[in-house]
């Protein structure tokens, strides 16, 4: 069902209200905000309709509304104002930058304790490494019993094993397998290397002692280290600002979460990781893990340089001041893009894009 124009702006004031105040919102306060040309009866009416549509929904205790995840997930993509930062707050985040770039064996942890002071939210800092490849097999032969797999990993990175044999092997068949190895899994992340390609190389090496087996073995060792993504958490007890967090058992279910490592997005959604210029807003049930079903997450990245990409994340209630936090994060992310990965240098405070689950919302300021 369509929303009128009218609708839209009424929603618009209520959830500017609410991110204010976290208090419920009646027609009375909206008419005296918003110069809307209509009665109080008539706004009363359109909050009823944007309730049953969804995008509103009202406490039993109060005549007031606040917004369902529709309702923000309508005011993010169409209707909030995109925010600059003042130039007080860009001098600000470059003289952290400038301050924290010093301390580069740090870097993760002070990147998020510096989105946290920002957004007064906490926040996740984490590196996205690019997927690990097999550049070159060398398998050197040592005697009938004995062989080491030397890899030569697309970071440059060398990793060898020495391979004790229970029964005998010879030179030739360790010829043949490195060149079938050489041919047919470099190049190629850990996830495919099957069942099947580890099969057929066997049958074309005529390999009958399981030797391809474990070879392959270890290749699927060495590329799965790399998977592993250390994620820096800081800020948890600012959540207890918030008064959507005032209940204690609420509270100290996202601060565990977070405590304990859980991550604002998983290595298993790599979708979810924003480029360059572009911010992505998760919000309530858009959310991966389950604790984060009534929090909405702000994402934003940055060029690490060697084909690596940070991320920047902040967590919060869902009545969040999306656009200020999008800009922050987004202002934070040039300046170590610029600073580690040569990028270039934004707009005083614009975020340039912002993707919303798969939709760009392009900013025409």
């Amino acid at each position: 069902m369509a929303i009128s124009e009218r609708k839209k702006r009424i929603l618009a004031a209520l959830i500017d209200e609410y991110v204010k105040t976290a208090e419920p919102v009646g027609s009375k306060t909206i008419a005296a905000l918003a110069d809307l040309g209509c009665s109080s009866a008539t706004i009363r009416n359109e909050l009823a309709e944007l309730t049953s549509m969804g995008y509103l929904e009202q406490p039993h205790t109060s005549a007031g509304r606040i917004p369902t995840p529709m309702g923000y997930r309508m005011y993010v993509n169409e209707l909030m104002e995109k925010q600059k930062l003042t130039l007080e707050e860009t001098e600000e985040i470059n003289r952290r930058l400038n301050d924290k770039m010093i301390q580069l064996d740090h870097m993760m942890s002070d990147v998020g304790k510096i989105a946290s002071q920002l957004t007064d939210y906490p926040a996740l800092a984490m590196a996205a490494y690019a997927p690990a490849t097999i550049q070159r097999f060398d398998l050197i032969y040592i005697d009938a019993n004995t062989f080491i797999i030397v890899l030569l990993l697309s970071n440059n990175t060398v990793k060898n094993k020495l391979v004790h044999l229970p029964i005998s092997v010879d030179a030739a068949m360790m010829q043949k397998l490195s060149v079938l190895f050489n041919a047919n899994f470099t190049g190629i992340t850990n996830d495919k290397i099957t069942p099947v390609l580890i099969s057929s190389t066997e049958r074309a090496a005529d390999d009958t002692r399981g030797l391809t087996a474990v070879i392959a073995s270890f290749v699927m060792e060495i590329l799965s280290e790399g998977d592993s993504v250390e994620a820096f958490v800081t800020g948890e007890t600012r959540l207890l600002n918030q008064p959507e967090f005032r209940d204690p058992a609420k509270a100290h279910k996202l601060m565990s979460y977070l405590s304990e490592g859980g991550h604002l997005i998983t290595g298993d959604s790599p979708e979810l990781i924003p480029g360059d210029s572009e911010v992505r807003v998760l919000i309530g049930p858009e959310n991966v893990a389950e604790e984060l079903k009534d929090s909405s997450v702000v994402i934003a990245s940055y060029d690490m340089g060697d084909n690596t990409r940070g991320i920047i994340g902040v967590v919060g209630p869902t009545r969040m001041d999306y656009s200020s936090v999008a800009a922050k994060l987004s202002f934070l992310a040039a300046g170590l893009s610029r600073r580690l990965g040569g990028g270039a240098s934004p707009p005083l405070g614009m975020h340039d894009k912002l993707i919303i689950k798969g939709e760009d919302i392009i900013d025409e300021h």
